[in-house]
């Protein structure tokens, strides 16, 4: 008979995909995964199409939500957490596991009260709050960079999963071999379009000889195509821009450098497919998590750091002046990044899932 295992991850992407990274693994070794989300998060649409039964509860996060939520919050995490405990009586999972997002919290107590083992995995620098509480009662935490969990030294840092294809990518030294003298330059927005990096990239280009500007492929994002379409028409610089990336294996393969947000996913991504970078972290970050993200890579010298404040257009131009006429500095560098990954994170979470549930 398979063993029961419960997932818990939600709200974005960068809990879900991690978690059905992990999902996948361990349905390969036989496992009978299901998953306890929420029908308002991006979970409820992605986990049911890569076959995994869901359970739902009912729980929102308060952060910003003003008076009125935060006297609601505590009546409904005890209708979420009985929500949870009844699905986890009723499917007796053998282990349950938690990649963040609110929805492990009820599900993590749930959990603990009724004695089955309990993991948890942060993606971020910076844990969030519902991993921060639930590292305390969890039997095993995973990391995806170091000291996230300062003072539990049952933490295990096993770094983020990554897309299998993009861990694949050749070596650096191999990928950049042969390439001619024009860099490739790649742009990430995210899906919902980063602004600043539309409205600077652009500008920054423009103040480069036409003879060392680099080919540029950016997304955009759908909701900010067009401003950044209008953006470098308005610079007089010619690029790609697209709302979407369907390929990011081949998108990083292509690229020589990447200008991009520090979300922790793209961090790890960058690290596996072994690219340098400038990172300019999302301001309004929760914790200001994705500075720290940022830091893994850049502390090494496989990144540059640039605080969305400090970002113009000339101090952009300066940096990409020094690395695009530096071929050697950016292989450097992206090797630097390459020696950090850690590409094994989907399988080290799911054996240590497999362990607990047959001791």
């Amino acid at each position: 008979m398979a063993l029961s295992m419960a997932i818990m991850a939600g709200g974005t992407g960068g809990h879900v995909f991690p978690a059905l990274a992990v999902a996948e693994v361990l349905r390969a070794r036989g496992a009978d995964v299901f998953w306890i989300g929420t029908r308002a998060g991006m979970e409820a649409r992605l986990v049911p199409a890569h076959g995994f039964e869901m359970e739902w509860i009912s729980i929102e996060g308060v952060r910003g939500k003003g008076a009125k939520a935060l006297l609601a919050a505590p009546w409904r995490l005890v209708a979420a957490v009985r929500e949870a405990t009844s699905i986890l009586r009723r499917r007796d999972p053998k282990v349950v596991i938690g990649m963040g997002g609110f929805v492990s919290g009820p599900g993590g107590l749930a959990a603990s009260m009724q004695g089955r083992p309990l993991l948890i995995q942060e993606q971020n620098s910076v844990p969030g709050m519902t991993n921060q509480w639930l590292s305390r009662i969890a039997e095993r935490v995973f990391e995806a960079f170091p000291n996230s969990f300062p003072g539990r030294r049952h933490a295990v840092t096993s770094g983020n999963p990554v897309r299998a294809e993009i861990a694949a990518l050749a070596p650096p030294a191999e990928r950049f071999s042969g390439r001619g003298t024009t860099a490739r330059l790649l742009v990430l927005g995210g899906s919902l379009g980063a602004r600043a990096l539309n409205q600077t990239v652009p500008r920054a280009l423009a103040r480069l000889p036409v003879s060392s500007r680099p080919l540029v492929r950016h997304q955009a994002g759908e909701r900010t195509l067009s401003l950044a379409r209008q953006a470098y028409a308005e610079a007089s610089v010619e690029a790609e821009v697209t709302p979407f990336i369907d390929d990011m294996a081949a998108a990083y393969g292509w690229a020589d450098l990447v200008i991009c947000r520090a979300g922790a996913l793209t961090v790890s991504e960058l690290a596996a497919a072994g690219l340098p970078a400038v990172f300019v972290p999302f301001p309004y970050a929760v914790d200001d998590h994705q500075v720290g993200n940022a830091r893994y890579l850049s502390d090494v010298g496989a990144a540059y750091l640039i605080i969305e404040s400090d970002l113009t257009a000339a101090g952009l131009a300066s940096v990409l002046t020094e690395l695009l006429a530096d071929p050697a500095k950016r292989l450097a560098m992206a090797e630097m990044a390459r020696k950090q990954a850690k590409t094994d994170a989907a399988h080290c979470i799911a054996a240590a899932c497999m362990e607990m549930a047959t001791p």
